[in-house]
């Protein structure tokens, strides 16, 4: 497979290589970036280089195929079971030469970490559709929450995905059903959140002094009286358990979601109402190859039941059309 070229952007301006490479290619380590500029197979306006070097806008760095920008996984962490095959190729809503997109099953993890050997980073090989090289994770979701992914196929189409994703060049919309009625009805939530440390997995706080500034749009689509809320959620950043964090924060946490609403956040006799009720439900983002790719993902079963259950229709036009961001 020909290594692709991706041309240095007017946004990057001037910069260090290997900063460049940690701003676009961030899965790629800094020993691995070294080794693939010390065999050439990394080059910049078609000479070597090396990570101390200077980009600037307009040159040309020549990146070999996607598979070798990662370091070799282990043979346990490629073996992807027929099951597993099965689902991920089921959950395909959208491919092309330069991207796939999936709707992540609520339950599996993105990426692996303590305790989490099953994921869907370490099973990317089921979704190479004769490539040569196995597609690349551009975003993330929560374990928890399901819906739309994408997933790049070239080392140029990441490079472009990670950029639109960094650049907030995407409109993405999530749905879910909280416990209780937000008032007002619509608004946006503007509330900085900082990691939590402990060995319990990721959570945030708000912390207005040493947290990241994270925003969020919300609208009530439909409700249960002051029970249950269906809300169409857009987050303008893209902090870690931003929207579940700032559910909680205004009094009406996510049904399912222990983590931040504790007891709250069960709702009794409700099907699935353990689960945690987040859906990335559409994502409209530039396509590397042109255009602009809207794709749309259906509810997973648990929450399709809570829709029946309450009555929810089975659709809505966007929540949040007219909203200029």
């Amino acid at each position: 497979m020909m290594p692709d070229t991706v041309t240095v952007s007017g946004e990057d301006g001037l910069v260090r290589l290997d900063r460049w490479f940690k701003r676009h290619y961030p899965a790629l380590g800094h020993g691995h970036l070294e080794k693939l500029l010390r065999t050439g197979r990394i080059r910049v306006d078609g000479k070597r280089a090396r990570s101390s070097d200077r980009v600037v806008p307009g040159q040309a760095i020549r990146l070999p195929p996607l598979d070798q920008m990662t370091a070799p996984a282990s043979p346990a962490a490629r073996h992807v079971s027929p099951g597993d095959e099965v689902m991920l190729r089921d959950a395909v809503l959208h491919r092309d030469d330069a991207v796939i997109v999936l709707n992540k099953p609520p339950g599996l993890a993105v990426q692996g970490g303590s305790g989490t050997e099953r994921h869907l980073d370490g099973l990317l090989d089921a979704l190479r559709f004769g490539s040569e090289v196995r597609p690349r994770l551009v975003h993330r979701l929560d374990k928890e929450t399901s819906g739309v992914l994408v997933l790049a196929r070239t080392t140029s189409a990441a490079a472009f995905l990670t950029r639109a994703f960094r650049e907030k060049a995407t409109r993405k919309i999530y749905w879910a059903v909280v416990v209780g009625l937000p008032k007002p009805l619509q608004g946006r939530i503007d509330l900085a959140l900082a990691k939590l440390p402990g060995r319990d997995g990721e959570r945030v706080r708000a912390d207005a002094e040493e947290g990241k500034r994270a925003v969020t749009y919300y609208r009530v689509v439909d409700s249960v009286g002051d029970r249950a809320s269906w809300l169409a959620l857009l987050p303008v950043t893209g902090r870690t358990h931003q929207l579940r964090a700032h559910c909680a924060a205004i009094g009406t946490p996510i049904l399912g979601d222990a983590k931040y609403g504790a007891a709250a956040a069960h709702l009794a006799g409700v099907p699935g109402a353990k689960r945690v009720h987040l859906h990335a439900r559409s994502l409209s983002i530039p396509h590397p190859l042109g255009g602009t790719l809207r794709v749309t993902a259906p509810l997973p079963r648990h929450m399709r039941q809570s829709w029946e259950f309450f009555g929810f229709p089975d659709d809505v036009e966007d929540p949040f059309a007219g909203l200029s961001i």
